[in-house]
């Protein structure tokens, strides 16, 4: 469905967000006219969406922003009563192949994060989903400190995949990003390189905020007991 609401600034689009703050999934759901899941195991995705057509985003699965025409990524974060989250953040699949020419410049990852409208709501696993609420939600770009951590990262993944290495990256790899699999099951595969050069299939890979660096970001604009 796709949404009617399409906020025509930055300004709207935070009004909006900030209206929400203090809502249950529940209550903005029945406003939306959607049915909520008993659980997320098959509907990982589904707090995203909710909010994303509440929002009025309109990028879908293009690899561009939520809001593209302010430039704005839209990322829900599900916290713990005390502000930290509950998992890594999602920023955008690795390119694996055809890496020739790549630049933190140019990047999926840098464009993606370049400003992001951040969403965090309550969500202990003994929460229903029903009940689980929005808390104030903020805009954020990195700061020169958060960008040159972000780049380094991106740089040393993206060269490991260069010199066929993706098969020995890690969590630990990244001080603030890491690189890991990305897929629905084992059986999905996609084409990298080995170290010799030679071609091979392998799990798709995404990029991911680690959680000491989204709770840094969470502590440094709410307040949280």
């Amino acid at each position: 469905m796709k949404p009617q609401n399409i906020p025509q600034s930055e300004q709207i689009l935070i009004d909006n967000a900030l209206s929400l703050a203090g809502l249950t999934l529940g209550q903005i759901a029945a406003r939306e006219n959607i049915i909520v899941p008993e659980n997320l195991k098959r509907e990982k995705g589904w707090t995203g969406l909710l909010l994303e057509q509440t929002l009025g985003a309109t990028a879908g699965s293009k690899p561009e922003p939520d809001f593209p025409h302010l430039g704005i990524e839209l990322k829900t974060i599900p916290i713990n009563r005390h502000g930290k989250p509950l998992e890594t953040t999602f920023v955008s699949v690795a390119p694996l192949t055809n890496l020739v020419g790549a630049t933190w410049q140019n990047c999926h990852v840098k464009h993606k994060l370049s400003r992001v409208l951040w969403v965090p709501i309550l969500a202990e696993r003994e929460i229903p989903i029903i009940d689980r609420v929005v808390a104030t939600p903020f805009l954020w770009s990195p700061s020169p400190q958060e960008e040159a951590l972000l780049q380094a990262d991106w740089q040393e993944l993206t060269d490991m995949i260069v010199l066929g290495e993706v098969e020995k990256i890690s969590g630990k790899h990244g001080q603030v990003m890491q690189l890991r699999p990305k897929a629905a099951n084992s059986k999905v595969k996609t084409a990298a390189f080995n170290k010799n050069g030679e071609p091979f299939q392998t799990l798709p890979r995404g990029f991911y905020l680690k959680i000491p660096f989204t709770h840094m970001l969470i502590k440094k604009h709410l307040i949280v007991g």
